[in-house]
């Protein structure tokens, strides 16, 4: 059995009261890691092309999560936070270390996601709704996925510094990539830029014992895709099948292990 070497560190995971925030925390918590769940809970979508499920869970608090964790034995808070408010980060950091400890992994996944598009045009190829670009749409999405991302790295990086740590993971969440993400413009362009934020703190903050790497998941069941939808997804990848959440868990806990200790600046594609 190898020994990831996380056994009472302590990490903070955005977004992660479903889908592959709550897989990566509950996955981080089985190493023995003491997780720190933040989330917010969204207004239902109420779309056709949505299973219905999919608004449950978006809505849902971490409770059910942090349960599962502790019932594990496991060691798990939570805090509902809205990453728009640039005072959030700050904030999670206080809360997180009052009650676990100095936060030495953080995981970037919470994401501001709309479907917008410069084309007009009410749908995408699988019937979600779209927006057109514009100002409201733009900095919905730069906020949480590019901002409040770059502002929690910041947080995380001055505490590491300040207490002279000498071990820290800092691990995104990506997808769309240079050639751009027709549809899903905005997310993809915030996307790009929590990329650049995360190497450059690869750089920067390897001085100081922190890796820094960015994950870009296949296509991943997070309860949005519809069952008529399955085959035409599978298709995207070159295994054929549609990731689980849980499948980019292992990605973000292998980063995180003493395996990984040198692995950073990295952008780790999936399939």
């Amino acid at each position: 059995m190898i020994d990831t070497g996380l056994q009472g560190r302590v990490a903070l995971v955005t977004g992660a009261n479903q889908g592959i925030g709550a897989a990566a925390a509950v996955a981080l918590a089985g190493q023995g890691v003491a997780v720190f769940l933040t989330y917010k809970r969204l207004e239902p979508v109420d779309h056709p092309a949505f299973p219905a499920q999919y608004d449950v869970l978006r809505a849902a608090s971490a409770d059910e999560v942090v349960e599962r964790i502790r019932l594990a034995g496991g060691v798990a808070e939570s805090a509902e936070a809205d990453l728009s408010d640039p005072e959030a980060p700050r904030a999670l950091f206080e809360r997180a270390e009052e009650t676990l400890g100095p936060v030495e992994i953080l995981v970037n996944n919470a994401t501001g996601w709309i479907g917008n598009t410069f084309e007009p045009r009410a749908t995408d190829d699988l019937g979600r709704p779209l927006l057109l670009v514009d100002a409201a749409g733009h900095d919905r999405q730069f906020a949480v996925d590019a901002r409040a991302a770059a502002l929690l790295i910041a947080e995380f990086a001055t505490r590491h510094i300040a207490r002279e740590a000498s071990w820290g993971r800092i691990i995104g969440l990506t997808s769309g990539g240079p050639d751009g993400f027709p549809t899903e413009v905005s997310y993809g362009a915030a996307k790009a830029a929590q990329e650049n934020y995360t190497m450059s703190a690869a750089h920067e903050l390897g001085k100081y014992g922190i890796t820094a790497n960015m994950v870009y998941p296949p296509v991943t069941d997070t309860g949005w895709i519809k069952k008529e939808d399955e085959e035409t997804l599978r298709g995207l990848s070159p295994l054929g099948h549609i990731a689980r959440p849980e499948d980019v868990a292992d990605v973000i806990t292998f980063l995180a292990s003493e395996q990984a200790r040198c692995v950073t600046g990295q952008l780790v594609r999936m399939r």
